[in-house]
């Protein structure tokens, strides 16, 4: 036990200057991915609880197909679609890959928070003057966007560790760079002993943001 742990540390030694520059590129994934599938996901909410029969047959689709296939046939998907229509970096690719998967998943969290705002306040609106957009607006969006907070905060999280599938098109990512130390140094266990390690803190440090940011909104709701 302790000749593992000596070698880990030794592979951590020599590999995190390199760990700690693919982090940076984990962490961009993840917020370029977060904030396109949060976009995404607000428009598709909409259209599916728009009185449009075929805007939420067009939201269904989109989020059948998204949730019902895997993250990594759907990077490969469109990286090699996009490639053909358009050139970009594959950075790029796999962050669009990643920000149109969460879009639908974040599409379901965004409409959930707004059909659970009670009918009734929306009733009172109406009767106060207000029209369907200012109550949007001013009633149901705010509430709703409280109440997405936590489950959008697990999905960063999960964002987070699901940006390790873009090693598949060639992202120097995290998972990417313990691949090839696992290669080059003939030590795969504690290659992706290291790697666990760095995603468990990345997730840790924002668990305890999401936890901090979640009992300040009960602080002031109070």
């Amino acid at each position: 036990m302790f000749e593992l742990i000596s070698t880990v540390f030794e592979v951590f030694m020599r590999t995190y200057p390199g760990f700690l520059r693919a982090a940076v590129v984990t962490l961009q994934l993840t917020a370029v991915g977060v904030i396109l599938g949060t976009f995404i996901g607000l428009a598709f909410a909409l259209m599916k609880i728009s009185g449009s029969k075929i805007l939420q047959g067009i939201a269904n689709v989109y989020i059948t197909i998204i949730r019902g296939t895997p993250l990594i046939v759907q990077i490969m998907f469109l990286y090699f679609g996009i490639v053909e229509i358009y050139t970009m970096s594959n950075f790029w690719a796999g962050a669009i890959a990643l920000g149109v998967h969460n879009g639908a998943y974040i599409a379901e969290i965004f409409r959930g928070s707004i059909q659970g705002v009670d009918p009734g306040q929306r009733e009172a609106s109406m009767s106060l003057g207000m029209n369907r957009k200012q109550t949007m607006q001013r009633i149901v969006f705010p509430q709703a966007l409280r109440r997405s907070i936590p489950p959008l905060g697990n999905q960063f999280i999960i964002t987070l560790k699901d940006s390790s599938l873009v090693y598949i098109i060639g992202v120097a990512e995290i998972f990417s760079l313990a691949n090839r130390e696992a290669a080059q140094s003939f030590q795969p266990f504690e290659s992706f002993i290291v790697v666990a390690l760095y995603y468990l803190v990345l997730v840790m440090i924002f668990t305890y943001l999401l936890r901090w940011y979640e009992n300040r909104l009960d602080v002031d709701k109070t």
